[in-house]
């Protein structure tokens, strides 16, 4: 195994312990929890006054079970696998930042969805991340239950422990349905959350250029 992806390995584990969750291989087998969610949707159903038998919802536990799945398979997917290897040595410490990067998650309070956008700068220390794999390390937090301070900071620290570059910086803007379908019903509302590291944190001219470079 290449040190560079025997460093990947390593730190995608750090990550991944940032919180608690089953490690993917001792999940369950996915026809075991797709079984469960069935059940699970079956009772919801039931539990609301609707009749599951009924046409329109005979095949949707089945639905529900393969929706929420996808919606969380975060779960079952490590950084070391998103990553694939794509750290790449290259001689120059200017800044990088892909911004706009689609994002979609569940609040874990209500299991409802929130939506928005992230934006990721970082300064390399001689190591690059292919761009893509910015997308692809969002997505492995994104989808698992979450709260968006928590995600913000979980994409700040997998970046800075996967390339050890001198900063890392994160801001996510989202629109939470918790606070839109139900509670204060408040439709437009944004919460913006950011995550600074090494020279984001420590510098304001640093931290200032790449909120500049997001707006």
């Amino acid at each position: 195994m290449s040190l560079v992806k025997e460093e990947t390995k390593k730190n995608s584990q750090v990550v991944m312990d940032s919180v608690s969750v089953t490690p993917a291989n001792k999940l369950p087998s996915t026809e075991e929890r797709l079984e469960k969610l069935k059940e699970a949707g079956r009772l919801i159903l039931e539990s609301i006054g609707e009749d599951p038998e009924r046409e329109g919802l005979l095949k949707t536990p089945l639905r529900m079970a393969n929706a929420m799945l996808f919606f969380t398979q975060g779960y079952s997917s490590t950084l070391e696998e998103v990553t694939n290897n794509a750290v790449f040595n290259v001689d120059t410490d200017e800044m990088v930042v892909v911004r706009d990067i689609d994002i979609f998650s569940m609040c874990e309070h209500h299991l409802v969805p929130f939506f928005g956008k992230v934006h990721i700068g970082y300064i390399p220390r001689n190591k690059v991340l292919g761009l893509s794999k910015l997308a692809r390390i969002t997505d492995v937090f994104a989808r698992r239950l979450q709260v968006q301070e928590r995600l913000t900071k979980q994409i700040a620290d997998a970046v800075q422990q996967i390339i050890d570059p001198t900063g890392v910086g994160v801001v996510i803007e989202a629109t939470h349905m918790c606070m839109v379908m139900r509670g204060v019903q408040k439709v437009g509302a944004n919460t913006v959350t950011s995550s600074m590291t090494g020279v984001f944190r420590e510098d304001q001219k640093t931290r200032e250029e790449f909120l500049n470079l997001i707006r």
